[in-house]
């Protein structure tokens, strides 16, 4: 099953999935640090950027998948982030914007690519919330986010995403966010969809991670912090937050 691809390990509430920026992890350690990654406890990792990527995503991904016995889910920023060397795909509707590039004109661009790759296709309805400041995804979408004091009408959206057909709301501050999706937010979705609910941008702390969880999120993705973090078992105490 595509829904196979994310899944949480047994006992736990929720799943945590480390993000991979491959202009922001270094070659030659590709291969330790997922190990460590892994044995730390997460569940899946995702892989992707939401600026044009400089280094080689392909070689950085096939070192990512020889290394990885969990899942490698692609999360492109756009249709040239397409690589063989992954499990699945995240298939992200940018919802919370009107720009055509990003409902409906990078999936063209992709599709005959991710069918020739036989990636597993993970529709999503992605969810861009405000933060507190203008992130990447907005400048490089030319998107607006949706007000984080607007409760109803981010529900709405998550209602309509999945009614389109969609298979996860994915609510997104945005990287390194000043404000993450706050608990208020992840609650009202959740007790309308019916769809697995991913949460990510700005969750700096396994507290708050915990905070998040217990207000229905489904899956966890952490990526800045680890970047920032001189913390070895950072990864271990996100997991066991999520327990």
């Amino acid at each position: 099953m595509v829904e196979g691809l994310l899944i949480k390990k047994s006992g736990r509430r929720a799943g945590l999935i480390v993000l991979i920026d491959p202009d922001k992890i270094r070659c030659e350690n590709i291969g330790s640090k997922i190990k460590i990654f892994e044995e730390q406890g997460a569940d899946a990792f995702f892989f992707g950027s939401s600026q044009p990527v400089k280094n080689d995503i392909h070689s950085i991904a096939k070192a990512i998948r020889e290394a990885a016995e969990i899942p490698l889910i692609l999360f492109p920023g756009s249709s040239e982030q397409v690589t063989p060397y992954a499990d699945g795909i995240l298939f992200i509707t940018l919802i919370s914007g009107r720009n055509p590039d990003y409902l409906i004109e990078h999936h063209v661009k992709a599709a005959p690519f991710v069918k020739k790759m036989g990636l597993k296709v993970l529709p999503t309805a992605y969810l861009l919330i405000e933060c507190g400041y203008r992130t990447s995804v907005e400048r490089v979408s030319r998107t607006q986010p949706l007000p984080a004091s607007n409760i109803p009408n981010i529900v709405a959206h998550a209602l309509a995403g999945e009614m389109i057909g969609m298979r996860y709301i994915y609510l997104e501050a945005g990287s390194g966010a000043k404000n993450p999706v706050s608990p208020e937010i992840i609650r009202a979705v959740k007790n309308e969809v019916t769809v697995p609910v991913i949460v990510g941008g700005g969750i700096r702390t396994p507290e708050y991670a915990g905070t998040l969880v217990e207000a229905g999120a489904d899956f966890i993705v952490i990526g800045n912090v680890l970047e920032k973090s001189d913390d070895p078992d950072i990864v271990k105490k996100f997991a066991e937050a999520v327990k």
